[in-house]
């Protein structure tokens, strides 16, 4: 690694730590009710919510209410977002007159954006309005963030409480959450950007005549989207030329601020954080990367004020650091190390700089190659899914990463919530594996950790990778999903892996290689969203419940604890084991094989 990538990562990680505590103990202020401005200013509107809403916000829920007004408010907005798409050249702010979406896009994507996946199998500036991008959209960006963070206080809650019938108000939380948490760091982001140019209007979209004619080649389609292909199993290609660019305008900057706050990636342009409207510069790359983290980082110290102890935060945070530096690492390391078939075709490394320098394939030249790798570590180590680079031109073990950390659970600083949540269930099973290996019964923050708590957490943790792999087995297996796959082998099967991966770890992001707005991948994978994000919630939610009735048990000698070195290894051993023997089998058959196949001795 050079000195530039060196202290690109390093000032990075350093303003990351900066931001932990004051951006946690707001939000542990927020949801303890303390006095902090934002929220008296917002007081009179939360309250005209709440009459509006009929909420009464001095009455609190046991886990199974919660559970289900979180289920209920979730299905409203997919409603909600699917009518949009469905309906949307009949309203208003549709300039370019975009048609209607299929009935199975639309399902997939109101899916995808009410469970923070925000996967896209359609090109955001060809196929949606400006209404349906706000209204529908940005929207969900907010609540469906909003639904990950109240999940994880109630969880939190439930550790902190004791011999307590109830974890909190969802309709309280989700409310706080948005008001005072996301609308403000959204609201001061979206205008820092516009600054830098990150375009925000109601324009049409603009025609202009390009210097030179361009020419180039885009694999043919058949009617229903599929690749058509040779008989030999290649992609047949076309030859195009134009002499024009349309230049996409709208509101770009709005939903750009929360999409990378929220963790939740859906990008207005189809290239998403690549496209310089959405990024033109390294200063606005920076604080996207920033904006992606600050929150679920902030988390670690929120449950370390919350429950008293902030060293269990810490903690927390540090076995979540370590495993994203270490995956970090060999990210920047395999993309710099670039492709060795280029040296064997006899390139010029003089005059190529570009490949003796490393793999620009798929990134931006305005970014190099340390800020994409480390774009594309932070937007999988969270479930963001939002790329400034396309992950399919990675080098094999460099496109190993973001997959490997969407399949270890989103845990290693996770989404808006969604990662300190799923952490904290890892260390429940951790302390629980401990107590069996010293044979004492196992606690956590003074709860004892029993049948109950184990099953759900093990319901938590295994319902992700059964349903990836159950998906990704399907797909291979069907001509529907083959059909999709323009490159065939170990990176076609790389594609299909990343796609369920993805979409079961509410991530977003894919390998861009496959032909996914079909109609057996826009059901498919919605359903792998929808139980991938729900599933696991409603087993939380659970533990909660659980956790906030037990009584306390005093600190004794036989007492492990849950701040120190310790307790980091077998936190990062448990999420490790987990992932690995889960997702390993899988991994060899795609860039395990591919990083074998391109280095081989030839």
């Amino acid at each position: 690694m050079n000195a530039a990538a060196s202290t690109l990562i390093a000032g990075f990680l350093l303003l990351v730590l900066l931001c932990v505590k004051p951006v946690g103990l707001y939000m542990a202020n927020v949801f303890d009710a303390q006095s902090v401005w934002p929220r008296r200013a917002g007081a009179p509107l939360e309250r005209w919510i709440y009459r509006l809403c009929g909420i009464d916000p001095s009455v609190e829920m046991g886990w199974k209410q919660y559970a289900m007004a979180l289920l209920m408010f979730n299905v409203l907005g997919a409603l909600a977002v699917y009518a949009l798409q469905r309906a949307q050249p009949w309203l208003p702010l549709n300039p370019q007159k975009f048609p209607n979406l299929s009935a199975d896009s639309a399902f997939n994507t109101a899916v995808s954006f009410i469970t923070n996946t925000n996967w896209q199998g359609y090109s955001g500036e060809s196929a949606m309005s400006y209404l349906t991008q706000m209204a529908g959209l940005a929207v969900q960006n907010f609540l469906s963030a909003a639904t990950g963070i109240v999940v994880a206080i109630a969880l939190i809650r439930g550790l902190a409480r004791h011999t307590a019938a109830t974890i909190g108000n969802f309709w309280v939380d989700v409310t706080r959450a948005t008001l005072y948490v996301l609308l403000p760091l959204a609201l001061v982001l979206a205008v820092v950007l516009a600054s830098q140019g990150v375009i925000q209007n109601f324009s049409s979209y603009k025609d202009v005549a390009t210097v030179e004619a361009l020419t180039y080649q885009q694999p043919k389609a058949d009617a229903a989207g599929n690749p058509l292909k040779d008989a030999a199993g290649n992609p047949v290609m076309e030859t195009l030329t134009t002499h024009t660019q349309t230049l996409p305008m709208g509101p770009i900057a709005s939903q750009e601020s929360i999409k990378e706050l929220g963790t939740n990636g859906g990008g207005f342009l189809n290239a998403n954080s690549a496209h310089p409207f959405e990024n033109p510069n390294a200063l606005t790359n920076l604080l996207e990367m920033l904006a992606i983290l600050i929150i679920p980082a902030g988390l670690t110290y929120t449950f370390g004020r919350m429950v008293g102890d902030t060293r269990q935060g810490w903690a927390v945070l540090a076995a979540m650091g370590i495993l994203f530096v270490t995956l970090l690492m060999v990210t920047v390391h395999s993309e710099q190390q670039g492709n060795p078939l280029i040296a064997q075709l006899g390139v010029d490394q003089a005059a190529s700089p570009t490949q003796a320098g490393g793999n620009m394939e798929g990134k931006e030249t305005r970014f190099g190659i340390a800020a994409s790798a480390l774009f594309a570590t932070i937007t999988t180590a969270t479930s963001c899914g939002a790329v400034n680079g396309m992950h399919d031109s990675f080098t094999p073990l460099g496109g190993l990463v973001p997959l490997f950390q969407m399949q270890l659970g989103e845990v290693v600083f996770g989404g808006v919530g969604t990662g300190i949540y799923s952490m904290l269930i890892f260390a429940i099973v951790g302390v629980f594996i401990a107590g069996l290996m010293i044979g004492r019964t196992p606690e956590y923050l003074g709860k004892k950790i029993e049948a109950f708590e184990m099953k759900m957490s093990s319901i938590a943790i295994l319902v992700m990778p059964f349903i990836v792999l159950t998906g990704t087995a399907v797909a291979v297996s069907v001509d529907a999903g083959k059909a999709g796959v323009a490159n065939p082998g170990a990176h076609g099967f790389s594609e299909i892996l990343y796609a369920f991966s993805s979409a079961g770890n509410n991530n977003g992001s894919a390998f861009a290689g496959i032909s996914a707005n079909t109609p057996f991948y826009n059901v498919a994978l919605a359903l792998t969203m929808w139980l991938g994000r729900f599933w696991p919630i409603v087993a939380v939610l659970a533990v909660a419940g659980s956790l906030a009735a037990k009584k306390r048990i005093p600190v004794s000698e036989g007492t492990m604890p849950t701040h120190g070195v310790t307790f980091v290894i077998l936190l990062i051993g448990t999420v490790l084991l987990v992932g690995a023997l889960t997702f390993v089998p899988a991994l060899a058959l795609g860039p395990i094989v591919e990083h074998v196949m391109l280095w081989k001795t030839p």
